[in-house]
C-alpha cells in the first residue's frame, strides 16, 4: 500500500518516514487537541506525513483499577474532533470484533495490539471495515511469523496493512528490538518501529509498567538508520501524571528536537 490511501495525510512528497504519535490514550478533549496541535505544528514544520494516536479505550491493563478511558463514544467522539479540526488522520487500537465496525465510523486507521495480532476473527474484522490497518507485532512473535498475520488480512480482501514493531520479551521484565526484523517484515507490508512501547518494562511488582523513556532517541535513530518506513511515538505534556503508559512516553517539549535530529538521518540515508 502507499500512504496516499491514507485520508487526509499530508506531506507525502517529502521522502520522510512517516509518524503516528499522540498520547497513549484519550483522557479528555482538551489535552487531545493540545496535543494533536503541537505535533501537527512540528510534523508540518519538518514536512513529517502524520497520523495522529490515540487510543480510545484500554482493555490491556495489569489491574482492575487501571484507568481504562473516558467512555467508547466520548473518545471516539474527541478523535473525530481532532481530525475535524486539523484535517489530519487518526488512529486508534481495537480489542474486540464489535470495536471493529464502531471504531471505523469516527477514525481512519485501524490498530490491531500486539497481544491480539494472531486472534482471526479480530483481524478479519478490522480487514472487512477497508481501513488501513496497523497490524503490531506480538512481543511473542518472530519477524517471520508476521508474514502470515498480514496474508490473513489479505486473504480478508484488504491489502491495507502496516506491521509496527513494539519490541520483543526480553525476559520477564524488559524488552529488546531485534532491528534484523525490519528488512523481513518490510518484504510483507511497510514498517513501523514503535519506538517508546519498545522501552517498556512490564511486569512490575506493582502491576504498574515502567520503561525507559532515555533511550527514545537511540531507539528511534536506529530504527531510522535501519529504513523503517514509519515511527510510533507516545507523546503527552505531562507524562508523569499521564493516565496511561506515562513512565515510557517522550515529554511533548522534546519531540521537536527528536524529529529534527531523525528527519536529519533520514535525509542522510537517502543520500546513499
Amino acid at each position: 500500500m502507499t500512504l496516499s490511501e491514507v485520508p487526509k495525510i499530508k506531506h507525502t512528497y517529502s521522502n520522510n518516514f512517516f509518524l503516528l504519535c499522540g498520547p497513549c490514550a484519550i483522557e479528555g478533549e482538551d489535552m487531545a487537541l493540545r496535543i494533536a496541535e503541537k505535533v501537527i505544528e512540528i510534523t508540518n514544520k519538518l514536512e513529517i506525513p502524520y497520523v495522529f494516536k490515540g487510543s480510545f479505550k484500554k482493555a490491556n491493563r495489569s489491574r482492575i483499577d487501571s484507568f481504562t478511558g473516558i467512555g467508547n463514544e466520548n473518545a471516539l467522539k474527541i478523535l473525530k474532533k481532532v481530525s475535524e479540526t486539523f484535517d489530519v488522520p487518526t488512529v486508534t487500537d481495537i480489542h474486540e470484533v464489535s470495536d471493529a465496525a464502531m471504531a471505523a465510523e469516527y477514525v481512519d486507521v485501524l490498530q490491531i495490539p500486539a497481544f491480539l495480532v494472531r486472534q482471526t476473527d479480530l483481524v478479519v474484522a478490522a480487514a472487512e471495515t477497508g481501513k488501513v490497518v496497523n497490524l503490531k507485532k506480538g512481543q511473542f512473535m518472530s519477524p517471520e511469523a508476521m508474514k502470515h498475520a498480514v496474508q490473513k488480512f489479505k486473504d480478508s480482501g484488504n491489502d491495507k496493512a502496516w506491521i509496527t514493531d513494539r519490541g520483543t520479551m526480553f525476559g520477564y521484565q524488559d524488552m529488546i528490538v531485534d532491528f534484523r526484523g525490519i528488512p523481513t517484515m518490510k518484504q510483507y507490508a511497510p514498517v513501523v518501529l514503535d519506538v517508546t512501547h519498545s522501552l517498556q518494562q512490564p511486569n512490575q511488582s506493582a502491576g504498574i509498567t515502567g520503561g525507559r523513556p532515555d533511550m527514545i532517541e537511540t531507539i528511534a535513530r536506529a530504527g531510522v538508520v535501519n529504513n523503517v518506513d514509519g515511527l510510533f511515538i507516545e507523546t503527552h505534556f505531562d507524562p508523569a501524571n499521564a493516565k496511561s503508559d506515562g513512565a515510557n512516553m517522550l515529554h511533548l517539549d522534546n519531540l521537536e528536537k527528536l524529529l529534527t535530529n531523525l528527519v536529519a538521518i533520514r535525509k542522510t540515508v537517502n543520500s546513499l
